[in-house]
């Protein structure tokens, strides 16, 4: 359909334009032209030579540019005969022209760009289910968001890397949020355990970094059913991504479902977080405690307060540790071996980290 609306637009600029003009597909074939007699010819060599332009292509007494889109690089291109500065200039007012008639067609007929639109929030609640029928969207199909946020740059796009990864347009859909993430709404069959998602994720940065080399991190949001409940799975995605930041930093995969204790600290108020430490630690009694103090209490947690299995894991006799844990209690009050205390010091510790590091919140 977008390609009937070019040759329409095309069409009418004929009379005004001297020269020839047209739109070019992601094969490299002609699918609109003010010459009707070159529609369906294909230009060898076109998508590698675009691929290794920036927007704009003069080659063979043609002038090439991408066209506009507000999903990122479009695959289309527009054509404009010749390579002047007049050429130049009309191609830009193509492609700015024809980029909007895509868009425009792509936010009432387009299945990504409705996804899109549910997930930003960009539409109202009563027309999902209208809009979903006109676009034969299977009502109860379940789904996972994940966030793919990239910190590094590659000759590809990151939108257009995920989008051959999954070139399925029905089923899984690519979105762009920004320059550099990245959303694929993945459909599942709503029976996976959380480990199974993770397993894809995990799968989905191995790739980018073996074959783009590209270092990612990923959100994971809870399975949701329908469409309705996407725009909640896109914010825990993202919150699965800023809580892990703080609390799990050396992670690039990060569950939504998975945050534990730290979703509910990323939720408090700061004034709240900084009156909670004042009550638990007395004046300065948590800064006094110096970096191996802080390690030999993140290691007893994670050996779930076992002295002997903490200290045999530290290299240290049980004596040396049992004498830690008394000068901890010291100087906090907080008798780590009491489980109660210790769930209190620990919490106190996250609130700690969420405060130094406080995300921005979305």
């Amino acid at each position: 359909m977008p390609n009937r609306l070019f040759q329409s637009v095309i069409h009418q600029m004929k009379d005004a334009v001297s020269r020839v003009i047209g739109v070019v597909d992601e094969g490299g074939v002609i699918v609109a032209c003010s010459d009707m007699k070159r529609m369906g010819e294909p230009i060898p060599g076109l998508r590698e030579e675009m691929a290794f332009s920036n927007t704009v292509l003069q080659q063979n007494g043609y002038t090439y540019r991408y066209l506009h889109s507000s999903a990122g690089k479009s695959d289309c291109a527009v054509f404009v005969e010749g390579e002047d500065k007049k050429a130049d200039e009309l191609s830009s007012v193509l492609a700015i022209s024809l980029g909007n008639v895509k868009n425009l067609y792509d936010e009432k007929y387009d299945k990504g760009s409705f996804i899109k639109n549910v997930m930003l929030d960009n539409i109202l609640q009563s027309d999902i289910y209208i809009k979903s029928k006109e676009l034969h969207f299977e009502g109860e199909t379940s789904r996972v968001v994940f966030l793919i946020k990239f910190y590094s740059h590659t000759d590809m796009l990151p939108f257009e890397i995920v989008q051959n990864m999954f070139p399925d347009k029905n089923v899984d859909y690519v979105i762009n949020i920004g320059e550099q993430d990245v959303v694929l709404v993945k459909e599942v069959g709503g029976h996976e355990e959380p480990a199974e998602i993770e397993e894809l994720a995990h799968a989905i940065a191995q790739t980018l970094s073996t074959d783009f080399y590209s270092k990612v991190s990923i959100g994971i949001s809870s399975i949701v059913v329908g469409l309705r409940d996407l725009a909640r799975a896109y914010k825990e995605a993202r919150v699965a991504l800023e809580v892990g930041k703080v609390f799990d930093t050396e992670k690039n995969i990060i569950s939504y479902d998975n945050l534990g204790i730290g979703r509910l600290i990323y939720q408090l108020p700061t004034t709240l977080c900084e009156a909670f430490l004042q009550e638990v630690f007395k004046k300065g009694s948590l800064e006094s405690l110096d970096r191996d103090t802080l390690d030999t209490v993140q290691r007893f947690f994670e050996y779930n307060l076992n002295v002997s299995e903490t200290s045999r894991n530290l290299f240290v006799h049980r004596n040396t540790l049992v004498y830690r844990l008394e000068k901890i209690r010291k100087i906090t009050g907080l008798d780590l071996r009491n489980f109660d205390q210790a769930i209190t010091f620990k919490v106190a510790l996250m609130v700690k980290k969420y405060l130094t590091n406080k995300p921005t919140k979305f």
